[in-house]
């Protein structure tokens, strides 16, 4: 116990204090009395010990105050009339009997048992320097009493404890290893490894979804139905379309996808905290829609970086523990982005066990203040690990290393898109620009509405030329990565895991030469191009599923008719998907170099492009969402002040959505609400699921409920 007493008295006369408190004290309970010599015999000992050496004995003045400083209370108190030498000596010695002065015998004051090291049971030392045993204490809290049963000063830390059903296994690397990890309360002590990942869940996983043989649809069509037998094509485009199947709804909704180990990192610096309400309300839905398969870590970062949760099974308890620890987070000090997300790895690299899914969910309202070089800003992503930023890899080999997905969330005028983009970029994850705070917990539905639904992973596709001379140009896919390779009679594109019911589209662009007869036989009237087919596994089981698509074909007569001129519009609307998502992306550097007034006019000539297409004018629903996104990008690059305050995050945010063809949040709404709800329009996000639809209208009727 560390005291600091601070007297103008001498010793034997300090004791008097003590005295009359003791002496008023007789009329309390035996039981009281007991607890209160118990919690006050350090003290008493050490005065005990101080009237052994003769001082004199000034005459003392009634109103001369005694102070007794402790390391969180200061208790003053008027100096009592004196007391008999022959008595206060008289009163130590009973006092010397009653209260061994060897610390063995120290006793919790809530249970009266011994606090001794080394029978098997945690102490607990709190702020204020008293010890208990940690049951006690914790018992003591979880009612809401939370100050100190012996000095009733206040604490800002409490222990935490989790029932006494939760696994019981050691931590790596403990302090106290004797003492079960879900024991020991997270903002006391943090485990140098975090091998403590609580055991998955013993259901054996099910294997119908990868054991269809047609558990993904793979279409193909192509850009014209005909092309003239005498004439070659330079870059005939074909369009390919892979759809993934929806939940299988005779099962568990947790047993029909894949199972998932989710890190939240969560920004928790001074600038956070008039948002903290709403944070913990969206982490908080997030605990409650995931699944007991589903293992969930909190993290969160400020000046540095605490993982507050291990990764837990979000069932009953788990879900307790976790809501327990969100509601305890306060916001001070500064912002260590680097810090929070090595943590949130070391989490995922670390954990003894894996679910078919891992990735990190990252929320931030400002740049990182820790890190970052005021001469270039985005050059402390280079601290990142490499399982999350692969380009960091100084090695010329490939890590094996898996990369973890994460999805970013940034929300405010404050907060740096450009790195918040770059990390979701480099680890396959998504950039989500939160304008208002509000909608925080409807993005976060999005995002996990789709993170629940995964039931299928690796998925690659593979297009084979099926003709002599057709040969493979290129295979735009935004940041899927693409190999084109046999002399250009081959292509793969690494598409990665697929929601239920996502679907995505890829353009092949082919060049096919003239249709010549062979070996003196007369020409062809079809030409086969490409052969497609997708391999994948299913969302638990490691075995490899194929899945055999299309052939195409075009006809090769002598003349085209007018219906062999027919341009196929599901090509089409993804050419001007690629065109405006690439003019984007060259808007947004020209306005990083301040030419706004350029990059207005190339977004105004795109628009005008686009609205002279076939599919925009037959009304395609993916073109018209493409127009209102050069109009709102055009609006937020007006002026350098609102580019900065907002145009730079929501193009970035835009251009995140294409490059994966996955849904993200952007702006200051999402207006989901149909079913008799209150909003006027019913707009779904680009690339939405219908998973994450459901998500974000049970989060908004959620928000709509009264609260208690």
């Amino acid at each position: 116990m560390l005291i600091n007493l601070t007297f103008s008295l001498s010793p034997t006369k300090l004791l008097c204090p003590f005295v009359r408190f003791i002496s008023e004290s007789k009329a309390m309970a035996s039981s009281a009395w007991r607890k209160l010599k118990k919690a006050l015999k350090s003290k008493l000992s050490f005065l005990s010990n101080s009237t052994r050496t003769p001082t004199p004995t000034p005459t003392p003045t009634p109103t001369n105050p005694t102070t007794f400083t402790t390391e969180n209370a200061r208790f003053t108190t008027a100096t009592p009339p004196p007391v008999p030498a022959s008595s206060s000596s008289s009163f130590s010695a009973r006092l010397s009997r009653s209260f061994s002065l060897h610390s063995s015998s120290k006793k919790c004051a809530i249970c009266l048992r011994s606090l001794r090291k080394g029978q098997g049971e945690a102490i607990f030392y709190a702020e204020c320097s008293h010890p208990f045993h940690f049951n006690c204490i914790a018992d003591n809290t979880k009612h809401g009493n939370l100050k100190c049963p012996i000095c009733r000063s206040k604490w800002k830390d409490v222990p935490f404890q989790a029932p006494r059903t939760a696994p019981n296994f050691q931590r790596a690397g403990s302090l106290h290893a004797h003492v079960s990890p879900y024991n020991v309360p997270p903002v006391q002590i943090e485990a140098e490894h975090f091998s403590d990942d609580e055991v998955l869940s013993d259901v054996s996983p099910d294997q119908s979804l990868s054991s269809r043989p047609h558990a993904i649809t793979v279409k193909a069509f192509a850009e014209y139905p005909a092309v003239s037998a005498s004439e070659s094509f330079s870059k005939f485009g074909v369009l390919v379309r892979i759809l993934a199947p929806p939940l299988d709804n005779t099962l568990p909704h947790h047993r029909a996808r894949a199972p998932i180990d989710v890190v939240t990192v969560l920004d928790v610096s001074g600038s956070m905290a008039s948002k903290l309400i709403l944070l913990k309300r969206a982490v908080n839905f997030i605990i409650q829609n995931l699944g007991p398969s589903d293992r969930l870590s909190i993290v969160t970062f400020s000046s540095s970086a605490r993982r507050m949760l291990p990764l837990r099974r979000m069932s009953g308890s788990g879900r307790e523990d976790a809501t327990s620890v969100v509601d305890s987070i306060s916001a001070v000090g500064g912002t260590n982005i680097v810090a929070g997300l090595k943590k949130g790895v070391q989490v995922l690299e670390e954990r003894r066990q894996h679910n078919s899914v891992a990735t990190i969910i990252l929320l931030s309202d400002g740049c990182d203040t820790q890190s970052h070089n005021a001469q270039n800003r985005l050059d402390y992503l280079k601290l990142l690990p490499t399982s999350i930023f692969p380009s960091n890899n100084t090695s010329r080999e490939e890590s094996k290393q898996p990369t973890f997905p994460v999805y970013t969330f940034g929300f405010g005028s404050d907060h740096d898109s450009a790195a918040m983009h770059a990390i979701s970029d480099a680890s396959r994850g998504t950039f989500s620009f939160i304008e208002s705070i509000n909608i925080l917990q409807e993005a976060f539905a999005r995002c996990i509405g789709g993170l629940i639904s995964i039931v299928a992973r690796d998925v690659q596709l593979k297009v084979r030329s099926a003709s002599p001379g057709v040969q493979i140009l290129s295979t735009p896919s935004g940041r899927h990565k693409n190999k084109i390779f046999d002399q250009g009679h081959q292509a793969v594109i690494d598409i990665g895991d697929l929601y239920a019911e996502e679907e995505k589209e890829f353009l092949v662009f082919l060049s096919i030469p003239v249709s010549s007869a062979v070996d003196g036989e007369e020409r062809l009237e079809n030409t086969s191009l490409v052969e497609v087919s997708c391999f994948h596994k299913g969302s638990v089981s490691v075995d490899t599923v194929q899945v055999e698509g299309e052939r195409v074909e075009i006809r090769r007569p002598p003349t085209l008719s007018p219906i062999d001129q027919v341009l196929c519009l599901e090509v089409d609307r993804q050419r001007n998907r690629l065109l405006v998502t690439e003019t984007i992306a060259k808007t947004q550097r020209m306005a990083e170099k301040g030419d706004l007034k350029g990059a207005q006019a190339l977004l105004a000539k795109q628009l005008s492009t686009l609205l002279t297409t076939a599919s925009s004018q037959a009304g395609d629903d993916l073109c018209n969402q493409l127009e209102a996104e050069l109009k709102e990008t055009r609006e937020r690059m007006e002026t350098r002040e609102l580019y900065e305050r907002s145009g730079r995050a929501y193009v970035l945010s835009g251009m995140s959505s294409h490059s994966w063809q996955r849904a993200a949040t952007r702006g200051h709404s999402t207006t989901i609400l149909s079913q008799g709800g209150n909003s006027d329009t019913s707009i779904t996000s680009s690339y939405e699921t219908p998973s994450m639809t459901s998500m974000v209208l049970k989060s908004q009727i959620l928000n709509l409920a009264p609260r208690e």
